[in-house]
């Protein structure tokens, strides 16, 4: 088993969460510690100005940024034996086979020196596949590892939100019927942009903006019509993919616009469990956005299933998502898939990632 430690920094910008994971890449042997250091508001201004720019544009402030905060953020591990650095996305066009998260896993590996594995979604990206979501096969060990007897789902609750689709008795998770992944559509980050702009603040802590709102119905059902929610998976979006579609909602009252928003994102989760091959018994819910409790009642009213905080059952919520580059970088190191057909729609299974060890200059 390897001591690996994922660094995950997410469309909502709210900073670096770092886990670490005992694996062999296969089955989860155990957690180690996990840390998160938040981006400051100056810090969040870098990260914002950098969002839909590609590595042609100027982004060395930037890039010195991620680097330098990452580097910060896992020089706590002495006794990890591989990093996975995720990198920050600031575009993502997988229609044109294209996606960036910026960092560059070298830097790291001098600084920590120690193995890093980065650039995790271009391999995908380039062999047709959408290069989002990539946490499957963690949830898939996942799955195995809580014993589930059969269907789950893991959703997740970032700036956009995921959802994976595992049948665990299945032997890989590459195998046929394994896995169906696909990014259900905008959650947190259109709801903190709106807290950021009006009331100051970086996120609708347990969703109370949201409740003393009024949810405008015809801009829901407007927002569900796209034909993105129509499309069959495995899909993937941009942090800003719905800004156009979004635009009305925010001209609303604030608190009318933030409780809009939250419901669209409960209907986006809602319209895309009909994408599963079969019923689950579970919805897992990960990420930042199980803290809004006005979300979660309304994913509650909305899905044909128990919806239980990943938090219930042992697993970190907060923590999930570094967790599962931690996961997949020994994937990666040991060879390994990390996305197929069934979570990004690449042809093939496709062992994403570049191995940057510690220049001798370093050591």
């Amino acid at each position: 088993m390897i001591r690996s430690v994922g660094a995950m920094s997410g469309t909502s910008l709210d900073g670096v969460d770092t886990a670490m994971v005992l694996t062999d890449g296969v089955e989860i042997a155990g957690f180690g510690e996990s840390g998160f250091r938040p981006y400051t508001a100056a810090e969040q201004d870098v990260l914002r100005s950098g969002l839909g720019c590609w590595p042609e544009d100027d982004l060395a402030d930037v890039a010195e940024l991620v680097e330098t905060v990452h580097a910060q953020a896992l020089s706590d591990y002495g006794d990890a034996e591989l990093f996975g650095f995720h990198g920050q996305t600031l575009s993502h066009d997988p229609a044109n086979r294209r996606t960036f998260q910026i960092g560059d896993g070298q830097v790291l590996a001098d600084v920590l020196n120690a193995p890093v594995v980065w650039d995790f979604r271009s391999a995908d990206v380039e062999l047709g596949g959408q290069g989002a979501p990539l946490a499957p096969f963690y949830h898939f060990a996942l799955a195995k590892h809580i014993g589930a007897q059969g269907p789950v789902a893991f959703l997740n609750l970032g700036g956009v939100g995921n959802v994976t689709w595992v049948d665990p008795l299945r032997a890989k998770p590459e195998e046929s019927g394994a896995l169906l992944a696909f990014d259900t559509g905008p959650a947190n980050a259109p709801i903190n942009d709106v807290m950021q702009r009006h009331f100051g603040k970086t996120f609708d802590e347990n969703g109370e903006t949201a409740r003393s709102g009024t949810v405008d119905d015809e801009l829901v059902q407007a927002f569900i019509a796209h034909p993105y929610f129509s499309q069959l998976p495995p899909k993937s979006l941009d942090r800003d993919s719905f800004r156009g579609e979004l635009s009305d909602i925010e001209q609303l009252r604030p608190q009318d616009a933030v409780a809009t928003l939250t419901a669209c994102a409960a209907a986006a989760v809602a319209r895309g469990v009909q994408f599963f091959p079969e019923p689950v018994s579970h919805v897992y819910l990960c990420g930042g956005g199980r803290r809004n409790t006005y979300l979660m009642e309304l994913l509650a009213q909305s899905l044909d299933a128990e919806v239980v905080d990943v938090d219930h059952i042992g697993i970190d919520g907060d923590m999930l998502e570094a967790q599962a580059f931690a996961y997949l970088a020994v994937r990666v190191a040991r060879g390994m898939p990390t996305s197929c057909t069934g979570t990004t729609g690449v042809a093939a299974a496709v062992g994403g990632g570049i191995v940057s060890k510690p220049s001798p200059a370093a050591t």
